[in-house]
């Protein structure tokens, strides 16, 4: 199918229905930063990308390690891409201690067009390198508070409020104290703002991840499984058997077969309504002349999207995997 006729069919799907969310007293909205958006306008979503990542590490990383006219001018072609293919929404994965600039994020959803949404929370994989030292002294709740002051009040001095809570964990088969904190405080800052949680995992103890939000009274259907396709199966079912949204956030040139498989399966077992496709594309690294080599946001909608319709799905799954999933997603629950 032609990309100008998919697009079209694909727009004309989002449309005609929306998944069910959850009862609020108002309309379900995604904070983005540059103000809350009506989950239904969203458009067509990329749940897990990035435009900036830091990796010098928490004890040394600073704003003066880039120059920002420069890493817009390295981003935003990108970003205009991605809206020309039909993307309206970019959830923007890189969290504090790693790179988060809202300022920078608020200059390019202007510049781009696009809805830019970013986050709260730590991230502890890669050995906690991009930890700040009070996480491993403080409680869960203490944690807790410090994301639910970041949702009530914005980040820092910039205005910017987030949109999800951001957490990241070692992929062994259970978590480490410090990394057992982080999803608690994950799940308690859930509970105080309604916002979800994206933690990132991979083939990592999700079962123990959903007790966890349990025990702290958040329900399965706040947490977002980040790296999913990396995980076993049969943890992948589990998991969207109770709720969890299973997030297929590496889809590359290379892992197109990996992506459709999972997708297929999950529809197979009722649980389409269940997935998010994304890239964890980008980024401009600042330890890199110019930034490095930034890869671009189009396989999803140059190359699965077209290799999904060739193996069978319709305009209106395609639509859901696409549109109403991250919707449902992303909502602030109240």
């Amino acid at each position: 199918m032609q990309r100008r006729t998919f697009l079209a069919h694909l727009t004309a799907a989002a449309g005609a229905a929306a998944l069910p969310l959850r009862a609020a007293p108002a309309v379900p909205t995604v904070q983005t930063v540059t103000g809350p958006v009506a989950a239904a306008d969203l458009g067509f979503v990329l749940p897990h990308e990035h435009v900036l990542v830091d990796f010098v590490g928490a004890e040394r990383i600073t704003p003066s390690r880039y120059d920002s006219g420069e890493a817009v001018a390295a981003i935003l072609p990108h970003l205009r891409q991605a809206r020309a293919l039909g993307v309206r929404t970019l959830c923007e994965c890189t969290p504090a201690y790693l790179g988060r600039d809202p300022a920078l994020l608020a200059r390019l959803a202007t510049a781009s067009g696009l809805h830019l949404v970013t986050n709260t929370g730590y991230y502890g994989a890669r050995n906690n390198l991009f930890l700040p030292r009070h996480a491993h002294t403080e409680t869960a709740a203490q944690l807790a508070a410090r994301w639910i002051a970041e949702a009530r009040d914005g980040l820092g001095s910039s205005g910017v409020r987030p949109g999800f809570i951001k957490s990241g964990v070692d992929s062994g088969p259970a978590l480490s104290p410090v990394h057992r904190k982080l999803v608690a405080a994950a799940a308690l800052a859930h509970v105080a703002t309604g916002l979800p949680a994206a933690i990132h995992l991979g083939r990592g103890p999700g079962a123990e991840i959903l007790a966890l939000f349990a025990e702290h009274g958040a329900r399965a259907d706040a947490f977002i499984w980040v790296h999913a396709q990396n995980a076993a199966d049969d943890a992948l079912f589990a998991a969207a058997d109770r709720g969890a949204w299973i997030s297929c956030d590496g889809l590359g040139r290379n892992s197109l077969p990996r992506h459709l498989a999972v997708v297929q399966e999950l529809k197979k077992r009722g649980h389409l309504g269940r997935v998010l496709i994304s890239h964890d594309a980008g980024w401009f690294d600042p330890a890199k002349p110019g930034g490095g080599t930034f890869r671009p946001y189009d396989v999803l909608p140059g190359a699965f999207l077209p290799l999904l319709a060739e193996n069978g799905f319709t305009p209106d799954e395609i639509a859901q995997l696409t549109v109403r999933n991250p919707a449902a997603a992303f909502a602030r629950r109240s």
